[in-house]
């Protein structure tokens, strides 16, 4: 699956638009929020190839979604998978986006990410924290 097929899948199926928090300071990261909370489910970051430990020169996109520690500690075994270069490495895993991976599995991993970092059913949205009066 490429940056495109990722981004197109998440306009569809989340009607998710991406933003670039770094503007130019960091080129081709895409952000993924929750459009009722604002919580990152998803990152796509260019990424130097020997920082990954790959083989070759350039950089190569790496898709981050959150995921359960447990789970993500047994996909980390997988190729096509890789630590999290962004985020927390206990909680998200990094995906090699034109890897091995497959699309379905991509897709299944986006779902997930999208459902941990989803607003619970009755919480509120946060706001900024209240002032403590001394």
């Amino acid at each position: 699956m490429t940056r495109e097929e990722v981004l197109r899948h998440v306009r569809e199926q989340y009607g998710t638009q991406p933003d670039n928090p770094w503007g130019e300071a960091l080129p081709g990261a895409a952000v993924l929020r929750q459009r009722e909370n604002r919580k990152w489910y998803a990152l796509i970051l260019p990424v130097q190839r020997e920082k990954l430990g790959l083989a070759g020169s350039g950089t190569a996109d790496l898709l981050e979604v959150k995921c359960d520690p447990l789970l993500a500690s047994g996909l980390r075994r997988t190729p096509g998978i890789l630590p999290a270069y962004h985020m927390n490495k206990e909680h998200w895993l990094g995906i090699l986006l034109g890897g091995p991976l497959p699309e379905e599995t991509i897709r299944q991993l986006i779902g997930l990410s999208y459902e941990l970092t989803r607003q619970k059913a009755g919480k509120k949205p946060s706001a900024a924290p209240k002032r403590r009066e001394t």
